[in-house]
């Protein structure tokens, strides 16, 4: 009776609580990337101020930039919000780029397939063939990590090789479009494109509403609290009764159509088909984003913006300053790396006084 008490006082308190120092970190480390970044684009014999200037002007100084900024973060707050759903269960889910080309890659078929619907049930229908191919993809992992001890880190690299040679056979023969010599499938029929509004991408307001049902879940709900739990403790989740195994499948399943619906959406709202080089990158950058919302789901979404900001605007920037394309780049790995910094440094702290002999296992 005692330990089921406890668990049901945790219910009912906040998932986290709001800590202002732990926020204060990926702005601090926004502002020293920026300012490392200057230093370089100083060297290249550039205007920094010019630079940066060009960049937020592009990118949030019109209705119209500001419409290519949100659509550029879409794909990022979905994929985010994948890795912070494992983050949050205790998975690392390295795999949404994998998850992420799958959902790209069913709604482009599911888009050029279903003719004569109309669009409120076509756009519905590949989204919903992003998200479970998605779901697929990941729930492999989650699977194995189950039942059989297998690293989730090892099995979604794998997969996302797996997943990317598939899906390139598959728009280089089967889904290609005819008479192309490129490597991509035909163009979306206009039943399932999702439409813009004065500028403003509908897969952005889609992805922002399922941020905030990620948040109420994991905070207000059982679900959540499971996911929670066994996230930070799976010995005392077994102890308590919740089911670790069904668990970890299922937060790898929810994470899995995240990462597959930020696919559809990408291709629904922004490329119209599937081309291989139109997604890469866009998975591994959800990694950047939930650490850098602290792998809150509200979080994850202005750093979303800012991180589409750097991408709508790195062109111009390029443009009217000379400087280097690959510099949003740099930027985005300079933020990484001071955001994470603190985190590897609290975990080399919490294990030196483990037994240098201790195995992997523990």
């Amino acid at each position: 009776m005692s330990d089921t008490k406890v668990v049901t006082e945790s219910k009912s308190k906040p998932v986290k609580s709001f800590d202002v120092g732990s926020w204060l970190i990926p702005i601090i480390a926004v502002l020293v990337a920026m300012f490392i970044a200057a230093i370089l684009i100083k060297l290249q014999g550039s205007n920094p101020i010019t630079a940066y200037k060009s960049l937020f002007k592009t990118a949030f100084g019109s209705l119209e930039g500001i419409g290519l900024t949100l659509g550029k973060s879409t794909p990022l707050v979905l994929s985010g919000l994948a890795v912070a759903v494992g983050l949050r269960a205790g998975l690392f889910n390295i795999g949404a780029q994998g998850q992420l080309l799958s959902g790209a890659l069913a709604a482009a078929w599911a888009g050029v397939t279903f003719d004569g619907l109309p669009g409120y049930i076509h756009i519905p229908i590949a989204l919903i063939a992003g998200a479970f191919f998605g779901s697929i993809v990941a729930g492999i992992s989650g699977f194995l990590k189950a039942y059989r001890g297998v690293h989730e880190v090892i099995t979604t690299i794998m997969l996302n090789s797996i997943v990317m040679a598939i899906a390139d056979y598959l728009a280089s023969h089967q889904l290609r479009e005819p008479d192309q010599f490129l490597t991509r499938t035909s163009e979306i029929l206009p039943s399932a494109k999702m439409p813009i509004y004065s500028h403003l991408p509908l897969g952005f307001f889609i992805a922002v509403a399922l941020a905030l049902l990620i948040w109420w879940i994991l905070g207000r709900t059982t679900s959540g609290f499971r996911i929670e739990t066994v996230g930070r403790n799976r010995h005392a989740a077994w102890y308590a009764g919740i089911s670790v195994k069904k668990t970890v499948i299922s937060a790898m399943l929810i994470s899995g159509a995240i990462a597959g619906l930020g696919g559809a959406v990408e291709t629904l709202g922004i490329t119209y088909r599937y081309a291989p080089a139109f997604n890469l990158g866009l998975g591994f950058d959800g990694i950047t984003i939930a650490l850098l919302g602290r792998v809150h789901p509200l979080g994850i979404i202005p750093g979303a913006i800012l991180i589409g900001g750097m991408r709508a605007g790195a062109a111009n920037m390029q443009f009217d300053s000379g400087v280097a394309p690959e510099l949003v780049d740099l930027l985005m790995a300079l933020i990484l790396l001071l955001v994470t910094a603190p985190l590897i440094t609290r975990f080399f702290k919490n294990n030196s006084n483990k037994s240098m002999t201790s195995g992997w296992g523990n």
